[in-house]
């Protein structure tokens, strides 16, 4: 019979920092009415680790600053057009001319018009699975449309006869080439290169800790080991460094989770009538851009190498890029160590030692670092899919991992006004000579040496302005569950 993890006792979801004054968050408790007094240890015991979810960004990116509320940028498009969905004019079998309807979907820019051309040589397949049915054949007209009418092309076909496709069948259609004879006038029209123009807008983060002039004269040191490797004695100030270490979590995150606001959507209504402030245009975050512009694999993780080959397929549609990285979920690591093991010839009679002397008394190592396949896959942990506070514990809209293309791409920069090498993923902050807003922090009220108002507290404000920028989102694969 398996065994099970009991549900309790379970792991605590509530945060450390507390807003008012209770018992729970004094570091003393002592009744001086009893006759012992209880040992106390004053070192806080890490029961959790490192708590924080943040390095994905830094890992895999940059950051750069800019100064507009928008960010745009070019991609390149592809250097050659194929149609998908065409439709023939007829269905004899006998044709030896034939009139093809391209789709205006299938037209960049959307409504614009086919870029095939008088002389131009193609090649027409059948789309349904199993078929055989292709012909080729050299453009003799072309018909252009206006916008929401489906442009069409006259052709000749090469062969005798057209292929036997049935009535209604879908056809997709490719150039080849060219072919004029001798002295003829040259090619008619010309194809402009096909840029894909995006933007993202930068949300501008807050946060804020208090604390009141009276709490901060009631001293209760306790020995701390911070996140970001600080050692030493705290004391209200443990709370304002657990905010802070929240809030760099957050400039993370809510770069991985941001999603645009819809035109019909509530929060888009709040701009009508908005007396908190609350932002109202939200931005491209990496989740969403992949899954509007990337490759999702649905339904479950790739446990099987044809699995994977259905991806490295994907792949080799699109950029190609030589190395990736794969951050995983715990669930996804184990189900590619397993997938990588099944491949041992050991695999089925047992397992094999390792590499060194097949010493039987070593620590086996069951999980692997990365494999080949066609493209380099390096595998890591990805702390925010496991945390049960963020994604660790969801289920709908299960993310397991994210394949990320390591190095950089050519992208024609706004700012600099050229082409520059950036990272696949970067993040955009707002700054200028006078204003930085990478992250700016500040302390207001009228307690611990700050004297900006009559009130008795102290405030320490976060702030940062920045937005992600996903380049070549078509290089990354999302694997969600269904």
């Amino acid at each position: 019979m398996a065994g099970q993890v009991n549900p309790t006792p379970t792991f605590a979801l509530q945060p450390s920092a507390q807003q008012v004054v209770t018992q729970a968050n004094y570091m003393t408790d002592f009744s001086f009415i009893n006759q012992y007094l209880p040992d106390t240890y004053e070192k806080e015991f890490e029961r959790y680790g490192n708590r924080t979810v943040a390095s994905f960004l830094r890992m895999v990116g940059a950051e750069m600053p800019c100064n507009s509320d928008l960010i745009k940028w070019a991609e390149q498009g592809r250097l050659h057009q194929k149609y998908l969905g065409c439709t023939l004019g007829s269905h004899t079998g006998a044709e030896t001319v034939q009139t093809i309807t391209i789709p205006k979907a299938q037209m960049i820019p959307a409504n614009g018009n086919v870029a095939i051309r008088v002389g131009q040589t193609i090649m027409l397949s059948d789309e349904a699975a199993g078929s055989s049915f292709s012909n080729k054949a050299i453009v003799t007209g072309v018909t252009l449309s206006a916008a929401g009418v489906n442009d069409t092309i006259a052709v000749a076909y090469y062969e005798a006869t057209q292929a036997a496709y049935p009535v209604g069948a879908s056809v997709s259609i490719f150039i080849y080439g060219s072919e004029f004879n001798k002295g003829a006038v040259g090619m008619s029209g010309s194809n402009e290169a096909d840029d894909i123009i995006l933007d993202n807008k930068p949300i501008i983060i807050k946060d804020l800790y208090e604390v009141s002039g009276s709490d901060m004269a009631q001293i209760g040191w306790i020995e701390v080991t911070t996140e970001n490797g600080a050692t030493g004695y705290l004391w209200y100030l443990k709370s304002e460094h657990e905010t802070r270490l929240r809030f760099e979590d957050y400039l993370e995150t809510a770069m991985v989770e941001a999603v645009p606001a819809a035109a019909a959507s509530g929060v888009s209504a709040l701009a009508a009538n908005n007396a908190a402030g609350l932002g109202t245009q939200g931005s491209k975050g990496l989740f969403y851009e992949v899954g509007q512009r990337g490759n999702v694999y649905g339904g479950g993780n790739p446990t099987t190498l044809a699995d994977f080959d259905s991806v490295i397929q994907r792949l080799d549609k699109q950029g190609a890029i030589e190395e990736n990285v794969i951050f995983v979920n715990r669930d996804f690591s184990f189900d590619i160590d397993d997938m990588l093991a099944a491949q041992n010839s050991y695999g089925a009679g047992g397992t094999s030692y390792g590499l060194f002397d097949n010493d039987e008394d070593m620590a086996l190592n069951l999980g692997f670092s990365g494999f080949r396949r066609g493209y380099d896959f390096y595998k890591t942990d990805w702390k925010y899919l496991n945390d049960p506070t963020m994604r660790g514990d969801i289920q709908g809209g299960k993310i397991n991992g994210i394949l990320v293309p390591a190095g950089s791409t050519t992208v024609y920069d706004q700012i600099l006004g050229k082409n520059a090498k950036r990272p696949f993923l970067h993040v955009r902050y707002r700054a200028s000579e006078t204003e930085d807003r990478r992250y700016k922090t500040w302390i207001t009220g009228g307690a611990g040496g700050a004297a900006t108002s009559g009130v008795d507290v102290m405030q320490v404000n976060f702030l940062s302005e920045r937005a992600l920028v996903t380049l070549g989102a078509n290089n990354f694969f999302l694997f969600q569950e269904a």
